[in-house]
């Protein structure tokens, strides 16, 4: 004997048998695109002309008079129109606040990041400046070798004023040697 089926289990909640999955981004991006439209000077200047051929229609054409004077059934489609423009409006103005608390997550993310760059790279300038402050530069080195040189040329002067010892001369440095 076989078992009970599954959707038979008093344990085991019955599925619906018409599931409508809905695509929310294709609402929510479809919503946004009407939302857009009814904000333009387009659609203003489209619904002004049916207004006016329905109101004009519906008093100077006799036989085609549809919606007579207090044009009721004109007021009913703007009614409508209302009752679905307004929830469109704001689902669209929704979507704009999530996109802009995403867009300021992400700004706020990245000046934190441009900061601890910034902070970073002012650390290793001012290291740089240290380190650069302990090393001979080229002018700082020709100042002390030149000091260096007028010292030794001063003390070959000092040497040659003294006697000489057995004749013999010390040369001078900036002189070639005797050969």
């Amino acid at each position: 004997m076989m078992g009970p089926g599954r959707g038979d289990r008093l344990d085991t909640p019955r599925g619906s048998r018409m599931r409508m999955r809905f695509d929310v981004e294709k609402i929510g991006s479809s919503s946004e695109a009407i939302a857009r439209f009814l904000g333009t000077g387009r659609y203003l200047a489209i619904q002004t002309i049916i207004v006016i051929v329905w109101i004009l229609l519906n008093v100077f054409a006799v036989s085609l008079r549809w919606d007579p004077y207090p044009f009721i059934l004109l007021n009913l489609a703007f009614s409508t129109q209302a009752a679905y423009a307004a929830p469109l409006i704001l689902l669209a103005q929704n979507r704009q606040d999530d996109r802009d608390r995403v867009s300021l997550e992400e700004d706020r993310r990245r000046a934190e990041q441009t900061k601890a760059d910034t902070e970073f790279l002012a650390r290793e300038l001012a290291s740089l400046r240290i380190a650069l402050g302990e090393v001979a530069t080229r002018d700082y080195m020709r100042r002390e070798l030149e000091d260096i040189r007028n010292l030794i040329v001063s003390a070959l002067d000092e040497d040659e004023d003294e006697p000489r010892e057995s004749g013999r001369r010390r040369p001078r440095p900036d002189s070639a040697p005797d050969d």
